[in-house]
């Protein structure tokens, strides 16, 4: 054998040796049984090895089984493309699914690789919710999450009785949809946004940044199907007036934002002269145009979340959708690893934040006390 041949011998038999095979004399691959390397790589010289090579085969047989052991179920996850589908009931309530989405990429669900997202919003319009929300269910996807309690009560009613999980990132009122914050008893599992518990701190901020208020107006959506307005409408009589404040309940009826943008006129400081917002969907949706309505009356008020104030209310106190997605993430990857949604405990916001917008402030000639300024967590200049 010329010493190129031995040498490119040699050089495959590195490789497939552990394998049991090797080039033979004709420069072909043929099980290995032994070895001699002549001309030019050491003539008379015979290395028999039949005994190293079942070893090398058992040992390499060994090894391969341990790699499929180990990373077999990483390559199963890698096959795996979850599917997930996402219904939200207004821009306000976006904030939730980006949290959501970066905190499930850090889980290592990569948008695009392993799980692709189909994400849904009604912008305040109860039908299209309701159409949206049929379309996702009809998918058939891995997984639904909300955003909203009127979204999570809307794919609630439209997966009833199925196994199809659902994890909400935001509901201000889960009792609607869940048996208990212990155990929801269905497929249903996730992050309680506590708006309906916070009432009593919302209407004492209400009193704080505004001192001199004495009637303040109760804005209730009859036609809404996200809160419970029984309690809305309870709560915040009773923190009105351990507050020694009267309150005033404005009704009306809109089955989509632009029905509620129509109602906003009502709203006059000769019923009031403060204004307490619930966490409605359609008023969430006509921030904008309440904002612009409460300046025009000169009318202090608390929105129902942090985003309102961003968009030109004066005040909030609540949870972080943001925060509250990134919750919500872990959750879903428990519930993808085969968790049931019943056995996750309904959780409670990390954090609560209260924003102040002082341009709307201004606005309405209003000066928040230093005091209250101070305890903000950010202020809108």
């Amino acid at each position: 054998m010329p010493a190129a041949r031995a040498r490119l011998g040699w050089h495959y038999l590195c490789v497939l040796w552990p394998c049991g095979w090797t080039l033979n004399h004709e420069g072909e691959l043929s099980p290995l049984h032994g070895i001699a390397i002549e001309n030019g790589t050491g003539t008379g010289l015979e290395l028999t090895i039949e005994r190293g090579a079942a070893i090398m085969k058992s040992v390499y047989g060994f090894t391969l089984l341990a790699m499929a052991l180990v990373a077999g179920p990483l390559w199963a996850q890698g096959a795996k493309v979850y599917r997930i589908g996402a219904l939200v009931a207004d821009d306000q309530f976006i904030p939730a699914v980006d949290g959501f989405k970066q905190r499930m990429a850090q889980l290592g669900y990569v948008e695009g690789k392993n799980v692709v997202y189909n994400i849904q919003n009604s912008e305040g319009d109860q039908v299209a919710l309701k159409r949206l929300g049929e379309m996702l269910v009809q998918e058939k996807p891995d997984l639904i999450v909300t955003s909203s309690t009127t979204a999570t009560v809307t794919v609630a009613k439209l997966t009833a009785g199925s196994n199809l999980p659902v994890v909400f990132l935001s509901a201000g009122d889960p009792l609607r949809v869940v048996k208990s914050f212990a155990s929801s008893g269905n497929n249903l599992t996730g992050m309680s946004t506590s708006s309906l518990d916070l009432i009593p701190k919302r209407m004492e901020l209400l009193k704080n940044i505004a001192p001199k208020i004495r009637r303040v107006i109760l804005l209730v959506d009859t036609a809404g199907i996200g809160i419970t307005h029984e309690r809305f409408v309870a709560d915040a009589r009773e923190a009105a007036k351990k507050l020694g404040l009267e309150p005033v309940l404005l009704e009306v009826k809109a089955k989509n934002a632009e029905e509620m943008k129509q109602k906003v006129p009502l709203i006059k400081r000769s019923l009031g002269d403060a204004l307490f917002l619930p966490p409605e969907a359609t008023v969430v949706a006509s921030t904008e145009e309440i904002a612009r309505q409460v300046i025009k009356e000169k009318l202090p008020h608390v929105g129902p979340n942090i985003e309102t104030v961003k968009r030109g209310l004066l005040a909030a106190y609540s949870s972080n959708y943001h925060s509250l997605g990134q919750q919500g993430a872990v959750l879903v990857d428990k519930v993808l690893k085969g968790a049931r949604p019943t056995d996750l405990p309904i959780e409670q916001p990390f954090k609560l934040s209260l924003l102040l917008n002082l341009k709307t402030a201004k606005a309405i000639g209003l000066d928040i006390p230093n005091d209250i300024l101070h305890q903000a967590d950010e202020l809108i200049k």
